[in-house]
C-alpha cells in the first residue's frame, strides 16, 4: 500500500504523514501501514462520519482481533501506540492507549531444528511424488528445490518466492537476494552440489515453461499469484511431506517453514564447533549471511540444542578443564 491509497477515516491525514515520515527514514513500513489501514477500515465501518480513535473504539478494535495469535495482536496494538504518540505531537488532546493495559506477550514458539536425516527423508518423499503433468508438472520439483534452498542457505520464505533465474549467476555460482528485509541485498555463494541442483531445476523449468521469463520467479506456476508460488501453496506442499515423513514437534504440531532458517543457523554453529573454528568470531559472518542488520537479531536463531550444548561443553573442558574442577574447587 502507498501512502496515497486508502484512509477514509479521520485518522487518514495523520496516518499518511506518519507513514511518509517513516519511509523517509529508509523504512518500507509495509507491516505497520497494513495495521493502520486496518484501523482506518474498522473506524470507517462504524458509520458516517467515522468516529475518531478513542478508548472505546480502540477497545472494540482490539476485540475484533480475537482470531489472531496473542503476540501478533500485541504487535498491532504497539503499532497503534507508536502512531498515537506521534500524532500527539500535533494534536495534544488525541487518545493514546495505555501500554500497561496491553496483554502480556506469550513465549515464542520453540522452533523445530531439522537434522540432515530429516531433510533427506523429506526430499526422498518429494522425489517419490508423481508430477501432475497436465495441471502442475513441476509441483514436486519446485518443492524439492524450495526445501533444499531453505535448509542449505537459511533464506527467508519471501526471499525464496521472489527469487528469479536472473538472480543466479552460473559463472560464479551465486544467488543474489535483492533488497530484502531492512532494504539489504546480499550475495550467497553456493557449493557445487547446491549450484548443480539450481541449474538442473532451471533447465526443467525452461523446458516445461518456455514462455516464463528469466526475471519471473524461479518457482513459477501458472496457477500462482503473479505467476509465483504463494506462501500458502508452498506451506501446503511442505505439510504434505512432513505428514508422510512423520516429522512433528514434541507438542504434536508440524514444524513451520521458518524453522528451516532456525535450523540453518544452529547447524552452522555445530559445523564450526566440529571444525574447531572460533565460533564467536564467525557470528558476524552468520549475521551477514542471514541478512541481519545486527548480530542481536542473529542471537534469536541460536538455540542450545543437545549437540550444540555438548560441543560447547567439550570446547570449554578442553580449554579450562585444568583450571575448573568438580565441586567448585580450583587447581592451584
Amino acid at each position: 500500500m502507498t501512502v496515497q491509497q486508502g484512509f477514509r477515516s479521520g485518522l487518514g491525514k495523520d496516518a499518511r504523514r506518519y507513514i511518509a515520515h517513516k519511509q523517509t527514514l529508509g523504512r518500507s513500513f509495509e507491516g505497520a501501514t497494513r495495521v493502520l489501514a486496518s484501523m482506518d477500515t474498522f473506524l470507517s465501518g462504524m458509520g458516517t462520519p467515522a468516529p475518531d480513535l478513542t478508548a472505546e473504539t480502540f477497545t472494540k478494535w482490539t476485540e475484533s482481533l480475537g482470531h489472531i495469535s496473542p503476540n501478533t495482536k500485541l504487535a498491532r496494538m504497539r503499532v497503534m501506540l507508536n502512531f498515537c504518540i506521534y500524532r500527539r505531537r500535533s494534536a495534544p488532546e488525541c487518545f493514546v492507549p495505555d501500554p500497561s493495559q496491553f496483554p502480556r506477550a506469550c513465549p515464542l514458539l520453540r522452533p523445530y531444528i531439522f537434522s540432515e536425516s530429516d531433510v533427506a527423508r523429506l526430499l526422498g518423499y518429494c522425489r517419490a511424488q508423481p508430477e501432475d503433468l497436465a495441471r502442475s508438472p513441476l509441483r514436486w520439483a519446485s518443492t524439492h528445490l524450495a526445501i533444499t534452498l531453505l535448509y542449505a542457505t537459511g533464506m527467508r520464505r519471501g526471499e525464496l518466492l521472489r527469487l528469479a533465474p536472473s538472480d543466479y549467476d552460473p559463472s560464479k555460482r551465486t544467488l543474489l537476494i535483492q533488497a530484502s528485509k531492512f532494504h539489504k541485498s546480499r550475495l550467497l555463494p553456493l557449493p557445487d552440489d547446491l549450484a548443480g541442483e539450481v541449474e538442473r531445476f532451471l533447465l526443467s523449468r525452461h523446458a516445461t515453461y518456455p514462455a516464463a521469463l528469466p526475471v519471473e520467479p524461479i518457482l513459477w506456476s501458472r496457477y500462482g499469484h503473479d505467476r509465483s508460488y504463494t506462501g500458502m501453496w508452498l506451506r501446503h506442499n511442505v505439510n504434505d511431506l512432513l505428514q508422510r515423513a512423520g516429522i512433528r514437534k514434541t507438542e504434536g504440531c508440524q514444524p513451520r517453514i521458518h524453522d528451516f532458517r532456525h535450523s540453518f543457523a544452529v547447524n552452522a554453529l555445530i559445523r564450526w564447533y566440529r571444525a574447531g573454528a572460533n565460533v564467536q568470531a564467525k557470528l558476524p559472518l552468520l549475521a551477514n549471511w542471514l541478512g541481519h542488520v545486527s548480530i542481536l537479531s542473529t542471537y534469536q536463531y541460536l538455540h542450545f540444542v543437545d549437540e550444540l550444548r555438548q560441543s560447547a561443553s567439550d570446547r570449554f573442558t578442553e580449554a579450562y578443564g585444568g583450571v575448573v574442577v568438580p565441586g567448585g574447587g580450583r587447581v592451584r
